[in-house]
């Protein structure tokens, strides 16, 4: 069974007749005749049924006619898809994203990029504190979305974008802060449970970022479960700002303001690249339509 068989099959069962079919296909009424016949023999059933004027479909027939469709579509698919990668285009593109970065900001680049280049999968990689950038030095992503410090963009290896600014806020429940109603220091906090969002940098392995020393801690390794904790009175903790709005608007979680711990800490969100690596025209796109974005 070969695609041209199949193709003089649909062409056939469209057209219902051969000589229709073969002025289609530029092909000689014979060739499809013998064509069709091929088939039949090869699939050990009877296609057509030869006794009206025009060539109509067994029953047999009308399900391989549908199952030859969505073979010559599916064909027709993996062409463009050689076509799209002999250009160059790359068949994946990995975005590694600070966790706490909204990425509902980067939805209309995502939307551009599947318009124009729908044969390329881009995955998203989730990762926290230093996770992203190491993801990009390790050459496991093509960009980053994430912080950077300046000590790291002098030293020449990356390029930069900005994006925009976002906040972590320290928030505690309602429940939570009735068990300190003088609250005003971190160090009354230390028999709490802090909740904290695992780092997933290797280079950080081991270190806890605004945690006091002996502070009791409960560890999560994702911004969600570290929220659910959160409200239900457990423990306290920094959220980023856009996930947290409703909350305290209708004051399920409150910000916490202390003499010695910051309530907002600023997070500059960058788009981030090596400067050594060469990225592909879809991941180029990106990058341009990042740099974009207004911060």
């Amino acid at each position: 069974m070969t695609l041209e068989q199949l193709r003089m099959l649909i062409q056939v069962a469209e057209l219902g007749s051969l000589k229709a079919a073969s002025e289609k296909l530029f092909k000689t009424q014979p060739a499809i005749s013998q064509g069709i016949k091929q088939l039949e023999t090869q699939l050990g059933i009877q296609l057509f049924s030869r006794q009206g004027y025009r060539l109509l479909l067994t029953d047999n027939g009308k399900q391989i006619y549908q199952h030859a469709l969505r073979l010559l579509n599916e064909a027709e698919q993996i062409k463009q898809l050689a076509s799209f990668l002999m250009a160059g285009n790359e068949a994946t593109v990995t975005i590694a994203i600070e966790a706490s970065y909204d990425v509902k900001r980067i939805l209309p680049v995502l939307e551009m990029t599947q318009t124009e280049f729908p044969h390329t999968q881009i995955i998203l990689k989730q990762e926290y504190i230093n996770g992203a950038l190491e993801a990009v030095q390790s050459n496991q992503a093509d960009l980053a979305l994430t912080t950077i410090d300046n000590l790291a963009l002098q030293s020449g290896n990356y390029e930069a974008n900005k994006l925009y600014q976002g906040n972590l806020c320290n928030v505690a429940a309602p429940k939570f802060l009735q068990r300190h109603p003088k609250l005003i220091s971190v160090e009354e906090l230390k028999d709490e449970y802090q909740i904290v969002v695992q780092d997933s940098g290797q280079s950080s392995q081991g270190i806890s970022y605004s945690v006091q020393a002996g502070q009791r801690c409960w560890y999560v390794n994702d911004f969600s479960t570290k929220k659910t904790l959160i409200m239900s009175g457990i423990g306290w903790g920094r959220l980023p700002d856009y996930m947290i709005k409703d909350e305290l608007h209708t004051q399920s979680l409150v910000a916490v303001s202390l003499q010695d711990f910051d309530t907002l800490v600023a997070l500059n969100y960058q788009a981030i690249k090596l400067k050594s690596r060469l990225l592909g025209p879809v991941a180029s796109k990106l990058w341009q339509n990042l740099a974009s974005m207004q911060p």
